[in-house]
């Protein structure tokens, strides 16, 4: 009995001894209000909180508890904050991802329980906007009303252009902009242009164009099925590129547009670079203040909301809304937003091509320039996208390397310190397609990929952002290249 009795204490002692580790750890281990919190606001917030577009809340402990296992799995894999840029390649501001300190201790708070900790300890909240804005808007314009449809024929919802008067009577320059749809799960983009005012304009009426499509609701191509015969960004021959695409409905009018706006108006744009403002999943706003720059809206001017959906299933409306500060004096720098384009007549993907190097997009510019933003853009077979800076003297800088490139989040990329581009440089971007079986995004890897406006067809656009002194002309700052400078949607 002493034996069994002395063997029963030795078991207690070292169960007490466990139990104490064990609380010292839970002691020890990261908490949510103290350890956690502070990291959710810095990096996700903003796409975790209501009216944004994740699909849940992380703004409380309350909200994040029940996520806490799928948090951690995530932030392992490095797939959220989605941030797709390498490191290599520059410094950004924007910079959502996570140091493997954070990852660390999130990890570490989902091991333990996910505990709480005291709720003193945490930071105070963020104040956000009301309403799911970024920004808090002086001036909020309505968009149009777009009824998005179950089931359109071939799943095709084409581009739609639609005017809309902006409101402004006197010239006002703009800082930032930001714009939200209604329903963001059917949201494939929001693009807006400047237009001046011609009393001819049919407001609110969507404008399009019908694009002949077969049975998988890709652009019918002509015999030989040429590339080459499609024109530009794979649309069809003698449109220029100019998209003003099919959508049906009651005073709805099919049309070919120009510039991505409706008939007649694209050589009108107000802004050099075509678009001055889109919506994309994984965006969020464009703020020029951090540079001292703005946009300038003349006065009359009228806003062109290109607008494409993707259906879902269910009948629905999207009713977005744009939003825009005012800057009270005129800013000292000019902020011009591009896209130059590879997607030419020579761009066509072959079936089961898993490394398709796409024709380069080129622009030199003509003007001193300081680079702020660039936002790599394809489709479903995207695979990587790369920026080069090339200077007057021939050096070769790569100030953008995105080699996993992610359709479903489209990330703005802002340069910590902004880029200068001497007059006579030339911006050079590279991108390789998946076509392949081993692409879990595609559709159908036995076909050729063409240039085209649904997603299942391809683009490659490069989208970036300049500032220069309010004094330049605009129109000077950009040249066309091998690539064509363009305001193409996405």
């Amino acid at each position: 009995m002493k034996r069994y009795g002395l063997a029963g204490l030795l078991v207690g002692v070292v169960a007490l001894i466990a139990a104490g580790a064990t609380m010292r750890a839970a002691d020890t281990a990261p908490t949510f209000s103290k350890d956690v919190l502070p990291i959710l606001q810095k990096n996700c917030q903003g796409c975790h909180r209501p009216g944004q577009i994740a699909p849940m809340s992380l703004l409380s402990y309350e909200d994040a508890r029940p996520w806490a296992r799928n948090i951690k799995t995530k932030v392992e894999a490095r797939q959220m904050p989605p941030w797709f840029a390498d490191p290599q390649y520059g410094h950004f501001m924007n910079d959502r991802s996570l140091k493997q300190s954070e990852i660390d201790t999130i990890v570490k708070w989902v091991d333990a329980g996910a505990p709480q900790g005291n709720p003193k300890d945490a930071p105070a909240p963020l104040v956000w906007p009301e309403n799911g804005w970024f920004i808090k808007p002086d001036v909020v314009v309505k968009g149009p009303e777009f009824q998005v449809p179950a089931h359109p024929k071939n799943n095709v919802i084409e581009w739609t252009n639609i005017t809309v008067p902006s409101g402004f009577t006197k010239d006002t320059w703009i800082t930032p902009l930001e714009i939200k749809p209604s329903d963001l799960p059917v949201t494939h983009h929001i693009c807006i242009s400047f237009v001046p005012h011609v009393d001819t304009v049919q407001y609110y009426t969507p404008t399009w164009r019908d694009t002949p499509r077969d049975e998988e609701g890709v652009i019918d191509r002509p015999a030989g099925g040429a590339a080459a015969q499609q024109g530009r960004a794979g649309l069809p021959p003698n449109t220029n590129g100019d998209v003003a695409p099919p959508q049906g409905g009651q005073g709805a009018q099919s049309a070919a547009g120009g510039g991505g706006v409706p008939p007649g108006t694209g050589a009108r744009t107000v802004g050099a670079g075509g678009f001055e403002g889109c919506y994309v999943p994984g965006t969020q706003y464009a703020d020029y203040r951090p540079f001292h720059a703005g946009k300038l809206i003349p006065a009359n001017t009228d806003i062109v909301f290109q607008v494409h959906y993707t259906p879902t299933g269910k009948d629905s409306v999207d009713v977005p809304l744009l939003g825009f500060t005012v800057a009270d004096t005129p800013p000292e720098k000019r902020y011009i937003s591009y896209n130059i384009s590879g997607a030419g007549p020579m761009f066509a993907i072959p079936p089961n091509e898993a490394n398709y190097m796409s024709p380069p997009a080129d622009a030199t510019f003509g003007a001193d320039a300081q680079l702020v933003d660039m936002m790599p853009h394809m489709h479903l077979r995207g695979k990587d996208m790369t920026y080069h800076l090339i200077y007057p003297d021939g050096r070769d800088e790569i100030v953008l390397s995105v080699p996993h490139y992610d359709f479903n989040w489209q990330v703005v990329y802002n340069p910590a310190t902004p880029v200068q581009i001497p007059k006579g440089a030339k911006l050079h971007v590279e991108a390789h397609y998946n076509n392949s079986v081993s692409n879990k995004f595609n559709p159908n890897p036995n076909r050729t990929v063409y240039p085209g406006t649904m997603t299942w067809e391809e683009m490659m656009s490069p989208f970036f952002g300049v500032i220069v002194d309010r004094s330049i002309d605009p129109k000077t700052v950009l040249q066309r290249g091998r690539g064509t400078v363009e305001g193409a949607g996405a």
